[in-house]
């Protein structure tokens, strides 16, 4: 899939959540959740060392619902995560490597910005989408805002520390392509397989996400 075609379909979701899996068997049954209440994208975080089986069942049995390998810090875990069938490289910070690699192998890459420096660092290197990471912690929507000036032609994926009362927030400004969290999918509930808690906060989330892109 071309970095054209995954920004619209991120567009289109408004939200992207983020699971750690422990146990690669829940995976599946949590796609499925999650597609069932209108989320096309998710990212499994590589936190744990049953990321690779989880993207693969992910990647294999729910076809429908594209894959993003979230917290990869080096161009190995990059490969892996291709290797087991990710759509998508999501990075908590910048990295060229990692940056170059996904490009010369067709794959849509995400890094992580928390500064000016970092989201110019991207630029330079050909992107015009980055994750704004951590986003609450680094000022939130002010921040937001403030390198919208500098960088207009820039979308971001504000990711960290967001939650259902500031998501409207972010989905309001329109160089936001979609935001990041794990609120929808929390450790407890993904560990215990209370996808019917999932399944709600999803729901709602996406009510949201209807009412303000249309």
């Amino acid at each position: 899939m071309d970095m054209q075609e995954m920004e619209r379909i991120l567009r289109e979701t408004g939200l992207i959540p983020v699971v750690t899996v422990k146990d690669p068997a829940t995976a599946v049954p949590l796609a499925q959740t999650l597609a069932a209440a209108g989320i096309r994208v998710m990212e499994i975080t590589f936190r744990t060392g049953a990321a690779e089986d989880a993207i693969y069942a992910v990647s294999t049995q729910v076809p429908d619902l594209l894959v993003l390998a979230g917290t990869v810090v080096t161009v190995d875990q990059a490969k892996a995560a291709a290797a087991t069938g990710a759509d998508g490289i999501v990075t908590p910070g910048l990295d060229p490597e990692i940056v170059s690699w996904c490009q010369e192998n067709g794959m849509p890459v995400f890094p992580g910005c928390a500064t000016a420096t970092e989201v110019q660092a991207a630029q330079k290197l050909g992107l015009h989408c980055v994750k704004l990471f951590p986003a609450q912690i680094l000022g939130g929507t002010a921040m937001l805002k403030a390198l919208h000036g500098p960088f207009g032609e820039m979308q971001f994926i504000p990711t960290g520390g967001i939650g259902p009362e500031t998501l409207k927030g972010y989905l309001s400004l329109p160089y936001v392509l979609c935001c990041g969290g794990s609120w929808l999918c929390p450790d407890s509930a993904v560990e215990a397989g209370d996808f019917a808690a999932i399944s709600q906060r999803t729901q709602a989330a996406m009510a949201l996400v209807r009412r303000l892109r249309p």
